[in-house]
């Protein structure tokens, strides 16, 4: 029998994504009741969000065992403590309640960090971080098992998307929000003469033939169970 969900979290709703795509799949729909989206600010909560909340992932403030699913879709990748903020996701579901996640995995952006890397100790002697670490698949598991997950289950999907040139794979990471928000990253600006030289460095070594340039996207699915309080394994 399929599962219902009475009470769903979207953690990290952004622009609400996935209520919308909710609305385009009835059957999925129809098993899902309150729809709770949740946001580390005001401003990034859907404005036609029916129930909005202001929620750090790491510090949830909702009860224990308050919900039947917990989604979070390209969010938790920029969490400061991922172990701890499972551990948050784990404690707000009910017995027998599901975990779904979609995050940034290790291979995301290696070509900008490559070039990065590169250009800034030709033009500056030394590096700084100019790009976000991510998970890799194997620490993502084990840290499904060490939140308390049942029957944890982690998978990969690598994603190549294609951009004109290196300069508009940085503006769209801007554009989405997704800059560099290392607390240790340096406080200058970026040179132009380090900014040229990495642009160059992309090209030269991912461009294509037409002139085009990758940037790999690793996306982690994680799946987890609250553990029931009886009953036989799911």
């Amino acid at each position: 029998m399929a599962q219902s969900f009475p009470l769903a979290l979207d953690l990290g709703t952004r622009t609400g994504n996935f209520r919308r795509a909710l609305g385009e799949a009835p059957a999925a729909a129809q098993r899902l009741g309150t729809l709770v989206e949740a946001d580390l600010a005001r401003p990034l909560l859907p404005r036609d969000s029916r129930h909005g909340v202001v929620a750090d992932e790491e510090r949830l403030p909702f009860a224990s065992g308050r919900f039947s699913l917990v989604v979070s879709v390209l969010a938790l990748h920029a969490v400061n403590d991922l172990p701890g903020a499972l551990v948050q996701i784990r404690r707000t579901l009910a017995p027998g309640g599901v975990f779904l996640a979609a995050l940034f995995g290790e291979e995301t952006l290696t070509e900008l960090r490559q070039a990065l890397a590169e250009a800034e100790s030709e033009v500056e002697g030394g590096l700084s971080p100019r790009v976000s670490p991510f998970a890799t698949l194997a620490d993502a598991g084990a840290l499904l098992q060490r939140a308390g997950f049942a029957e944890p289950v982690a998978d990969v999907d690598r994603v190549k998307v294609r951009y004109p040139h290196a300069l508009a794979v940085m503006r769209e990471l801007r554009a989405m929000g997704e800059a560099n928000a290392l607390s240790e990253r340096t406080r200058k600006p970026l040179k132009r003469v380090l900014l040229a030289r990495a642009c160059t460095l992309y090209e030269e070594r991912f461009g294509a033939a037409d002139g085009r340039v990758p940037a790999t996207f690793d996306i982690l699915y994680l799946t987890g169970w609250a553990p029931p309080e009886a009953g036989p394994k799911r």
